[in-house]
């Protein structure tokens, strides 16, 4: 009795931990919205209309969600689950309220000679959060490992777009891979399929509302 009282008062502060993480991600879209919003999105975008994956992180990089379009986690490519967590991280981390920057608005500026030369070596990924073999048949699912942790990394090509609210306030970001950097970049937009990511003098590229994954004008507008 005594050790099995000892094991309850060990995990009890692991779930409240786990719980706490998680509070952010009650105004950001479900497992199942993302995946709804992933499978609408399949069709015609310019790639390869390869099944894809998903991340959605809170504005403290927390993982919300993870999702696929395939019915199983082979039938996507499984090293785009951690690029696409990667550039969720990225989006969120270097937007704020009033400056939406995608991880495609990042590719110039990070080439050699450029201004942010060497950000993709920064914020490293945790392995120990992206990998986990003993929990992989629950990779895309809404046990995925990554949720409720920090992943980090940092992805500089098309596929990862920042989250807002309806009133700018920044809620997190997007992240979407599995089929040439183009395509993650319409798809992480379902809304937008098969268009060109707007330009914005004062947003630098687009950001998503959180409510229904589509264009926030605020954002995609010069002002």
């Amino acid at each position: 009795m005594k050790y099995r009282m000892l094991a309850i008062a060990t995990a009890a502060p692991l779930f409240l931990s786990a719980q706490s993480a998680l509070a952010a991600c009650a105004d950001l879209p479900s497992h199942a919205e993302l995946q709804a919003a992933l499978e609408e999105s399949v069709g015609d975008n310019g790639g390869f209309d390869l099944n894809m994956w998903g991340t959605i992180v809170d504005r403290d990089g927390v993982v919300c969600a993870v999702a696929m379009t395939g019915d199983d986690r082979g039938d996507q490519w499984p090293g785009s689950r951690v690029i696409c967590a990667q550039k969720a991280n990225t989006a969120n981390a270097f937007s704020l309220p009033g400056l939406a920057l995608s991880t495609a608005n990042l590719f110039a500026a990070v080439q050699p000679g450029g201004s942010l030369f060497g950000l993709q070596e920064s914020n490293p990924v945790n392995p120990a959060v992206a990998y986990s073999a003993d929990d992989a048949g629950d990779y895309g699912s809404a046990s995925d490992p990554m949720v409720g942790k920090i992943v980090g990394g940092v992805n500089v090509f098309g596929g990862g777009l920042a989250l807002y609210d309806e009133r700018g306030q920044l809620l997190g970001g997007l992240g979407v891979s599995g089929d040439t950097s183009c395509e993650p970049l319409a798809r992480s937009s379902p809304g937008a399929r098969a268009r060109r990511e707007p330009r914005s003098r004062r947003a630098g590229g687009v950001g998503l509302l959180a409510s229904s994954l589509q264009p926030a004008q605020r954002y995609t507008s010069a002002p």
